[in-house]
């Protein structure tokens, strides 16, 4: 079985497990004091060009963004998101379950605009029983977002200013960041990010760690107790060191943009194939996921080899099904698709 199914199905980079066995024996501080997640940080503050900020390491993205949102977020307070976002479909409930509503915008592409978010807050505003109802006080997208698409600088630029305006914060998951980052036409990169957003994490996960997610805190005033929350959400890793030396080597001589590149050549190269073959994409994306209409029929015999990800029905002949390069992808089981496809 060839699996397309999505960018985590592989262990991790050759390079990372060499790093963890070299350092296994050594003794170190717990719980992500370490001299390796002080150097991580280091690195990842530099490429953000970002001092203030603070970084801090965790295991997984829906860990994350819990953490995150819940130190953010008052009990009365809510966060909005596409109604595609990660959080609201994804993620069982986390939120919620920690006392947060999730307003969700409607959207085609998986973003948001900064105009639907001033809506959102000037709906609540002007509302008569304001004080009955939640308040929308945090703004979530995500990098490339669940449908493969990506933010614009003039975009993020945008939700920034709104933000500002309406005295709203702004998260970014990057759970794919750096397939976003590597994109064709991306214009976007980490100092950006680091600028207009309070807090975002770039993803290990899913882009060549063995596990682990990346949180830069930009805003200083979020910073605050931080570490507590962490704790109290189970997110404190004993051996934190684990998280920091891969994220040294993630960032060591470019290999997490290297290994980005890697999966958009091959996402390009199964798009292009496909388009050559007539198939047709539910959504245009230049990065490592991509969504192609398969008539049900074919779908059937492609099966027996490949796994993949059934996004919805189309129409009555055929579906749309999700395919995801990553990192660890072969060229030849492109290929080997392709000629199948």
């Amino acid at each position: 079985m060839i699996a397309f199914n999505c960018d985590y199905n592989e262990g991790a980079h050759p390079r990372i497990l060499e790093a963890l066995i070299e350092t296994n024996m050594e003794q170190t501080a717990g719980y992500g004091e370490d001299q390796y997640c002080k150097e991580a940080e280091t690195i990842i503050k530099g490429l953000c060009q970002s001092q203030k900020a603070e970084v801090h390491f965790m295991v997984g993205g829906t860990q994350a963004n819990l953490t995150v949102i819940s130190s953010i977020l008052r009990p009365h307070q809510a966060v909005v998101c596409a109604v595609s976002g990660h959080i609201n479909v994804h993620e069982t409930g986390a939120i919620e379950a920690c006392g947060h509503k999730v307003m969700t915008l409607p959207s085609d592409d998986g973003k948001i605009s900064a105009k639907q978010v001033e809506e959102v807050y000037m709906h609540h505003k002007n509302d008569a029983s304001f004080e009955h109802m939640t308040q929308p006080k945090l703004v979530y997208i995500s990098n490339p977002t669940e449908l493969g698409t990506i933010y614009t600088k003039k975009e993020l630029e945008d939700l920034r200013t709104v933000c500002d305006e309406c005295g709203m914060y702004l998260y970014l998951d990057g759970a794919r960041l750096g397939y976003g980052l590597c994109a064709d036409g991306n214009d976007l990169d980490l100092e950006i990010i680091a600028k207009n957003c309070d807090v975002f994490y770039i993803g290990g996960t899913k882009v060549g760690a063995l596990f682990g997610e990346a949180i830069v805190i930009c805003n200083v005033d979020l910073q605050e107790d931080f570490r507590y929350i962490m704790k109290q959400k189970g997110g404190m890793l004993a051996k934190g060191r684990l998280l920091g030396l891969q994220f040294k080597e993630l960032f060591k001589d470019g290999l997490y943009f290297a290994m980005s590149k890697h999966a958009i050549h091959l996402a390009m190269r199964l798009k292009n194939g496909l388009t050559e073959k007539g198939y047709k994409f539910f959504i245009d994306s230049n990065t490592n996921q991509q969504f192609v209409i398969v008539p049900d029929e074919k779908l059937e015999e492609l099966k027996e080899t490949y796994a993949y990800t059934y996004q919805e029905k189309y129409d009555e002949k055929s579906s749309v099904i999700r395919l995801c390069t990553s990192w660890a992808t072969k060229e030849e089981n492109i290929e080997q698709l392709l000629r199948d496809m």
